[in-house]
């Protein structure tokens, strides 16, 4: 089980952007693996902390974090989305913004000197019911993908002169080896030497990516699902963006959503509620027979114990609440007009409990 990323940090939930800051430039040197080179678990540590600021340190993903934790970032194929995160990117940029340059030779580059893709949202409606219970939906996305024919470099390259191959010169000041981004390439580590026929020298191609989303019981509107290298194809050869797919949950015509619980209006007519009879209540899984008591009033109702949705975090499932209202009919036959005549007759003064207080305390307000 994963630990808490403010636990990680060190720092109180209701830290603020700057003290989150310092927590991981803390635990960062602390934890480096250039500094504890005889401990093996320095690695996943500094890893760990890494992983912790790049959530925290994002409000919309911190947002998603403090209400769904860790289960908020699983990504839609069921996969850890942090599983191929490079803890020295977020290192980098962090002191970056001190040293105006990238550290450790890392950074937006890969290592292969390309540059990454860019990420892609896509805003998806999705089926009440989908959402309810879980599922997939079928997406269709334009975007560039790596060149085949090239292997997304963008035709035959040579090794840069200046920089060897590397993308970066580097500098060393004191304990930290300071890089900066080779003029002559680009920081590709490569110069073109004939470009491709397919892409023409971009290193991509348009297309038309179709892909199954699953949908995890129990989302809601704004969740966002991250997607893996779905995104836009990198530059150069670079790593490819990520994918993330923000949810619209269509309204259903007869549940309303409060958290993981479901209300449900269900109409009676004026012989169900006064006899008493045996309804149809709708659920989630299908119809459920629901008694009901003679006599039952307008805005009564029932509980249905784990018929609501399950809970994205973990968790017993919601509630489903039953709300009975009694529909007085806007038209009548003669017959029935005449039937309740007769009862009007019949009952005389006779009123029930409910409107005999109401008449009593009319009485006190007006006598």
């Amino acid at each position: 089980m994963k630990r808490d990323y403010y636990e990680v940090l060190g720092v109180d939930r209701t830290a603020t952007p700057d003290e989150l800051k310092k927590a991981y430039r803390r635990e960062a040197h602390k934890h480096h693996p250039d500094k504890n080179p005889d401990d093996p678990d320095a690695v996943e540590r500094f890893k760990k902390a890494s992983e912790a600021y790049a959530v925290l340190s994002d409000s919309e993903k911190r947002a998603t974090y403090d209400r769904f934790g860790h289960e908020g970032f699983m990504g839609a194929t069921g996969t850890d989305p942090f599983a191929g995160f490079d803890p020295f990117s977020s290192f980098a940029d962090l002191f970056g913004e001190f040293f105006g340059s990238d550290l450790f030779g890392r950074g937006r580059r890969g290592r292969s000197g390309g540059r990454r893709g860019a990420d892609l949202r896509y805003e998806l409606e999705v089926d009440f019911d989908v959402a309810a219970l879980g599922g997939e939906e079928p997406i269709t996305i334009p975007k560039h993908k790596a060149c085949a024919t090239c292997g997304g470099l963008g035709g035959e390259r040579d090794l840069c002169q200046q920089c060897a191959g590397h993308g970066q010169i580097h500098l060393q000041q004191g304990f930290f080896r300071i890089s900066r981004t080779c003029d002559a390439c680009g920081g590709t580590g490569q110069s073109l030497r004939r470009r491709c026929n397919e892409c023409r020298g971009a290193g991509r191609v348009e297309t038309v990516q179709k892909l199954n989303v699953r949908i995890p019981a129990g989302v809601d509107s704004g969740i966002r699902l991250r997607i893996v290298g779905e995104g836009e194809a990198g530059y150069d050869g670079g790593p490819t963006g990520d994918l993330y797919v923000v949810l619209h949950i269509k309204p259903h015509p007869l549940f309303e959503r409060q958290g993981a619980d479901l209300i449900c209006e269900v109409p009676l007519s004026i012989a169900q509620a006064a006899l008493g009879c045996e309804v149809e209540v709708p659920t989630l899984e299908g119809k459920q027979t629901v008694p009901i008591a003679p006599g039952t009033q307008s805005g009564e109702g029932m509980v249905l114990r784990g018929h609501g949705l399950p809970r994205l975090g973990g968790g017993p499932r919601g509630d489903q609440h039953v709300r009975f209202f009694v529909e007085v009919p806007t038209r009548l036959t003669d017959e029935q007009r005449r039937l309740l005549q007769e009862f009007a007759r019949v009952s005389g003064n006779d009123v029930t409990p409910r409107r005999r207080g109401f008449l009593d305390k009319l009485r006190e307000l007006f006598d």
